[in-house]
């Protein structure tokens, strides 16, 4: 036996031999409680099996789905960052079942979104994904079954698709357009406080790997981490913050200036091995695969 609930609460069975008990709490480290068990994780920062479900459903709810640890390294103020499976954080934190199920719901969506295009068709709302990136109009099987006739959409307006295809603008349809194209476009502009000589920067970007759309919290230096791709590169100038850093620094402004405003939105070139292999490590999350594993 892992865990017990008593009065409500989650905690620790002290019969397990199989954790590794200690009196610190590294997730919070001003907790003084002395009664709650508390357990090593593997990277060996202590937690409580509601400090660790609270610090994950925070993860989950920043679209997060990687567990990293956040505590201090020791004597340092460097995050330690070790990446938690899920299996130990559904065993640590004690998940319900209907924790799982949300985790669980959660985790597969946030990566199927990182490592695929798809959206629900708006007629069967079958989840159709897009393999041809540089072509808006999207075939439908299910109802193109359903309906004996070939059913494609616009996978930027969702409607039927309208005109010639392939297309990667636009399809005929009134107000077919690209949000996130506008955005970049009529977007505001910002300062970074904190870098030097940057002040009428667009306040949003499309990561120049993967196309997401990303914003700079105006804190520290003026490189970000794409949530998507994890690729870090230069909110200022645009490039990979590798080569950026080779004629410029983190607080200072980039030698070619401030990058003018993006047109169109790069394309996340991954081949279909990398892609495959990606998808399919979080085939795991899946609870019936959770469940042969446990």
């Amino acid at each position: 036996m892992t865990t017990q609930q008593q009065e409500g609460e989650k905690r620790y069975d002290p019969g397990d031999t199989t954790l590794k008990f200690v009196n610190r709490h590294d997730l919070d480290p001003l907790d003084d409680d002395t009664e709650t068990l508390k357990a090593e994780m593997s990277c060996g920062h202590a937690v409580t099996p509601e400090s660790l479900t609270r610090w994950c459903r925070s993860l989950l709810d920043q679209s997060q789905f990687q567990f990293l640890c956040p505590a201090l390294k020791d004597g340092t103020s460097v995050k330690c960052g070790t990446e938690w499976s899920y299996q130990e954080v559904r065993r640590l934190a004690v998940l319900t079942t209907e924790e799982m199920e949300h985790f669980e719901k959660t985790l597969a969506a946030l990566a199927a979104a990182r490592y695929c295009e798809y959206k629900s068709c708006p007629v069967c709302e079958t989840f159709v994904e897009r393999k041809a990136l540089s072509n808006l109009s999207v075939l439908c099987t299910v109802c193109t079954a359903d309906k004996g006739q070939r059913y494609e959409f616009c996978w930027q307006c969702l409607k039927q698709w309208k005109g010639p295809a392939p297309r990667s603008d636009r399809c005929d349809n009134d107000g077919c357009i690209n949000q996130d194209l506008e955005l970049l476009k009529n977007c505001e502009t910002t300062s970074l406080p904190q870098v030097a000589g940057v002040t009428d920067c667009p306040s949003i970007r499309a990561c120049p790997t993967c196309g997401q759309r990303v914003e700079h919290d105006k804190t520290g230096c003026k490189n970000i981490l794409c949530p998507r791709c994890n690729k870090e590169f230069c909110f200022v100038c645009l490039k990979l913050t590798k080569e950026c850093l080779g004629t410029s620094s983190y607080f200072k402004a980039c030698t070619e200036g401030v990058a003018p405003r993006q047109t169109s939105i790069p394309t996340w070139k991954r081949n279909s091995n990398e892609r495959y292999l990606s998808f399919t490590a979080y085939c795991k999350l899946c609870l019936h695969c959770l469940q042969q594993n446990t």
